[in-house]
């Protein structure tokens, strides 16, 4: 068996994703992962109703991507996804960064430690992040590389919807790392609340634990929006791309 391995293995090559050398491919960021955008007949009203975490803001005629949990509801309103989504919906899906200092990302232009917390998650973000440490996208060919010690963390990846046993969890781990640091919310659950805002057990956005730097919305965001809002946060790419 392991010969067959091994053959396999060396008439295929080495399968690593191309990204950021080049664009990220339509299975890197699936349509699924594209959020939706309206057509110029959308129905603000009707897609509000739709919605069920308020992300569809009519009066301001917006969609707020940190609560989308991208359930297509809209879809009926006349609010279109993938090729038909709105180029700026979708220059903002990839990650937004909110406030990193210039002198922080000159520290982490080459490399930087990552620290990943669930602070009440259902896994899919978990394992979106994680799978950036598998040989396809190969984290650390970019000098990105993930700890289990705050004290050894640049950055820390937020996941879930915050509840109130990891309150205080959250902010000893924010506490314990070093300066300079970062933050990223990824996902809406971290972001927003998501689909569990207003629920008993949800406490509030991340944001208003500790501070946070970079968002990724998503429900949940693909390995390659994670590993894109890194790379903004640190200077290394300038602005989003798209497939």
């Amino acid at each position: 068996m392991p010969k067959v391995w091994v053959a396999r293995g060396l008439k295929k090559g080495v399968l690593t994703s191309r990204f950021p050398a080049d664009r990220p491919t339509s299975a890197e960021i699936p349509e699924s992962a594209l959020p939706p955008s309206p057509t110029p007949g959308a129905d603000w009203r009707a897609g509000r109703k739709e919605c069920p975490t308020g992300a569809i803001r009519a009066e301001e005629e917006r969609v707020d991507l940190g609560m989308c949990i991208y359930c297509r509801r809209c879809s009926s309103a006349g609010f279109s996804f993938g090729e038909g989504a709105g180029q700026e919906s979708r220059a903002l899906q990839a990650g937004a960064v909110a406030d990193v200092a210039r002198a922080t990302r000159r520290a982490f232009r080459r490399s930087l430690h990552v620290m990943m917390i669930d602070v009440g998650s259902c896994n899919a973000c978990n394992l979106e992040v994680l799978n950036l440490s598998n040989p396809y996208y190969d984290l650390t060919r970019l000098g990105i590389t993930f700890t289990n010690s705050p004290k050894h963390a640049d950055a820390l990846i937020v996941v879930g919807a915050l509840n109130r046993a990891m309150v205080d969890v959250l902010k000893r781990t924010y506490e314990s790392m070093p300066e300079p640091k970062m933050v990223i919310s990824v996902g809406a659950c971290a972001i927003s609340g998501g689909a569990f805002t207003g629920t008993e057990g949800f406490v509030s956005p991340v944001g208003e634990a500790v501070p946070v730097d970079v968002v990724v919305p998503g429900c949940p965001p693909t390995p390659i929006q994670v590993l894109e809002g890194l790379l903004l946060a640190t200077g290394r790419m300038t602005k989003a791309t798209r497939p």
